[in-house]
């Protein structure tokens, strides 16, 4: 990897992580356990009814990367007029400063809990933040929560014999999904995120059997809109596995919104002083309105 592109991704990350967490305005949880809570963002300017967006954090599924670092595109989303809601979910066990690195993801908790949530926030919002207009939901994720978001969207297309599975396309007006782990074997073969999608689903015989309960390329057409947002610079998650996701979707007889942004890496996406993220808000706007 060429030196000026990891600077360049190390002076993006620095810049979105920069921001201080912005609290929301109230906290519910939707289970039991400390992760299964949602952070809810009235939209500011006094709109009565705003479409909710439903955001879903990144980290490769990682301990040490909680919503709180999207809480500044959080509020910057409702700043921008929209209801929003920020899932916490289950994440790998690991913690900073362990030898060995975090494991991502917990299987199947960090799936149970994003259906979970999903299924919840319509009442939760409804009791908590009445702005919200739930008939317009935009779910919407970054890298990690990115694939969240897609899966989300295509829970009817699971295998009947999953837990998470629904009988009915779920209620959203769209999906737009962020640099998007959205495709689990290009990403095993790319060697992503230091093999995180491998530690999500386990090893090589759980790889195979668990990709039809989780890859977003298996589970096409959803008939949801969906727009993908990626830059052009990312060597995070590159642009070669958005284009294998929309290219799995026109196989199946879906077109799905592919937005390239020139000069962009992975995390001004959700960095609220970076021109990407305008864009970000205007797609979701897009599909919300």
């Amino acid at each position: 990897m060429p030196d000026d592109a990891v600077a360049r991704d190390a002076a993006e990350a620095e810049s979105a992580f920069a921001h201080p967490s912005v609290a929301p305005d109230t906290t519910a949880a939707y289970g039991d356990h400390p992760d299964q809570v949602v952070d809810f963002y009235a939209p500011r300017g006094g709109r009565e009814s705003a479409p909710l967006v439903v955001v879903l954090h990144g980290g490769a599924w990682k301990a040490p990367y909680d919503r709180s670092h999207v809480s500044p595109f959080a509020d910057f989303l409702a700043r921008r007029g929209f209801a929003v809601a920020s899932v916490e979910y289950r994440r790998g066990r690991g913690l900073p400063g362990q030898c060995e690195p975090p494991a991502a993801g917990r299987w199947p908790e960090t799936f149970d809990d994003v259906a979970a949530a999903l299924d919840a926030l319509p009442a939760l919002a409804g009791r908590l933040l009445p702005q919200a207009d739930t008939r317009r939901t935009v779910v919407t994720g970054h890298s990690a929560g990115g694939q969240l978001a897609l899966w989300a969207a295509a829970r009817h297309l699971l295998p009947e014999d999953a837990p998470w599975y629904l009988a009915a396309a779920p209620p959203l007006r769209g999906v737009v999904a962020l640099a998007p782990l959205a495709d689990f074997a290009l990403s095993r073969e790319l060697g992503l995120c230091s093999g995180a999608v491998e530690q999500l689903l386990g090893d090589a015989g759980q790889f195979d059997t668990r990709l039809p309960y989780a890859d977003p390329v298996a589970l096409l057409p959803t008939g949801i809109a969906t727009t993908l947002v990626q830059g052009q610079d990312d060597i995070e998650v590159p642009q070669r596995v958005a284009e294998a996701y929309a290219d799995a979707a026109a196989r199946a007889g879906e077109i799905v919104g592919l937005t390239l942004l020139e000069g962009v890496g992975h995390y001004p996406l959700i960095d609220p002083a970076a021109d990407a993220c305008a864009v970000v808000a205007e797609e979701i706007a897009q599909l919300a309105w």
